[in-house]
């Protein structure tokens, strides 16, 4: 028999959901860090140099492709992708939540945050 969706099963599910979200997200940046110190760690730091990030890792796409190819870089900017992941998941779980729960007004309020989010995300522009 399902158990019902109640305020504490929501809340139990929200938190293993960002628990989990925040343990796979450092778990991806700790092994990118350790690829990029088993491949760089030797090499003298260049503080006279700025290099900026290179364009494939300024966007998801070639985020997620230099991860799955096991370039340093990629799985460490994977990770922090995953971390910014986390928190807008728990809100599209939360407006789930509240319609289960048939309360309109959070679903609403929680719309407007996602809304907030995915505005900030996409660095302020429509």
């Amino acid at each position: 028999m399902a158990r019902p969706w109640s305020d504490f099963r929501i809340e139990q599910i929200v938190g293993n959901l960002l628990r989990i979200g925040v343990i796979i997200a450092a778990a991806v940046v700790a092994i990118g860090a350790v690829v990029f110190l088993v491949r760089h760690g030797g090499e003298p730091p260049q503080y006279k140099i700025f290099r900026g990030e290179p364009s494939n890792l300024r966007h998801v796409g070639g985020i997620v492709t230099d991860a799955f190819s096991g370039h340093a870089r990629g799985l460490i900017q994977l990770g922090l992708l995953l971390l910014i992941a986390t928190p807008v998941a728990r809100v599209v779980f939360s407006i789930f939540g509240f319609a289960l729960e048939r309360d309109h007004a959070y679903v609403l309020i929680t719309l407007i945050v996602l809304g907030v989010l995915a505005f900030s995300l996409a660095g302020g522009r429509i």
